[in-house]
């Protein structure tokens, strides 16, 4: 039964994603999409992506995790960097595209799970205090972070300007600090954004209803008992973090090549904290529940912006109204009790 209930759920998000696609390349087509709107779609990819990646720790593992934009800034800025370094090498921009995510998700999960190994051993509070520590700490070394490339290769530096790259003569200086990294190549498009959106899916349904998956949800349940029959809690912990990290860094990479600009600012405590939003109002482990939160809490504020002066208290409201609607067990009741009542009249 749980079986069966894990499919169909699986199922109904994957059309759930398909059907979302096929309307907003509908749109695009017959010109009934904004051009603000049309510019969004690429971010919302990432943003859902970010989402479905924290629900991983947060509601799959049980841990709180506040520094989850630190791995989309790593997975932001080795992206770019890598994508301007091929630019020569590998013409094709979405297969440069591919590559710069996959730097970017293998350069956050390294660092996932460096920080991972001390981390995971706290819990509760101090665990949130302590990821919301790395994500800062992240976003200050990539601001005083000079890269800059030349014939002979990418020079890197921490000193105070990007004269100390000491680069030739023709030289690029790539990240520049405090000011980060301009000129990005417009690489991400609304397709790679869906097929990333398809591909984290995949990847955390599947770890979900898997043994893996099974452990980590014992863990989460109650990590007594289940050290008690032998599941390693190291393991399991440090699985789920860090593909929560490197889906994260995937993410950021294809959300930094959306803009010609890209500041560390941008990745800071706040990304942090409307990400988690996210995955509170759409329910802790529920995925598609986090696909659709992130999609229309991205959009809303752009469709509020008619009500400019009153566009963010418009936006709070319904974030509180939702809260509240999405943690009362009657609001929850309400399906189950219309359930009974249709069987009811279909028996009569």
């Amino acid at each position: 039964m749980n079986l069966q209930k894990s499919t169909l759920n699986a199922v109904f998000t994957y059309t759930l994603v398909v059907v979302a696609f096929v309307v907003a390349q509908g749109l695009i087509k017959s010109g009934n999409i904004s051009s603000t709107l049309r510019g969004q779609l690429a971010p919302i990819c990432a943003y859902i992506v970010m989402a479905v990646s924290l629900n991983l720790t947060v509601g799959i593992l049980g841990e709180l995790s506040l520094g989850h934009a630190g791995f989309m800034s790593v997975g932001a800025f080795s992206g770019v960097v890598a994508c301007v370094s091929l630019a020569n090498v590998i013409p094709l921009e979405p297969l440069r595209l591919v590559v710069g995510m996959l730097v970017g998700a293998s350069c956050a999960s390294a660092v996932g799970f460096f920080i991972g190994i001390p981390v995971l051993r706290l819990g509760g509070d101090y665990l949130a205090i302590v990821t919301l520590a790395c994500g800062e700490i992240i976003k200050n070394l990539v601001t005083c972070m000079y890269v800059g490339m030349d014939s002979h290769g990418l020079h890197f530096s921490f000193l105070t300007s990007a004269s100390a790259l000491q680069l030739e003569k023709g030289g690029k200086v790539i990240i520049n600090g405090p000011m980060g990294i301009a000129g990005i190549p417009k690489l991400s498009t609304f397709t790679m954004g869906f097929m990333l959106v398809m591909f984290t899916l995949f990847i955390v349904m599947n770890l979900v209803n898997s043994r893996a998956g099974r452990a980590i949800m014992a863990l989460r349940d109650n990590r007594i008992a289940a050290e008690s029959v032998g599941i390693p809690v190291t393991k399991y912990k440090l699985m789920a973090f860090v593909t929560s990290a490197a889906l994260a860094g995937a993410a950021g990479a294809l959300y930094a090549m959306n803009f010609s600009t890209v500041v560390a600012t941008k990745f800071n405590f706040n990304t942090s904290i409307l990400i988690l939003v996210y995955v509170v109002l759409g329910g802790l482990g529920n995925i598609w529940g986090s696909v659709v939160a992130a999609a229309v809490l991205t959009v809303l504020p752009e469709m509020l912006r008619g009500f400019n002066d009153y566009r963010m208290l418009v936006y709070a409201v319904v974030l509180i109204i939702v809260m509240i609607v999405t943690n009362n067990a009657r609001f929850k009741a309400i399906p189950t009790r219309l359930k009974k009542r249709l069987r009811g009249a279909s028996n009569v």
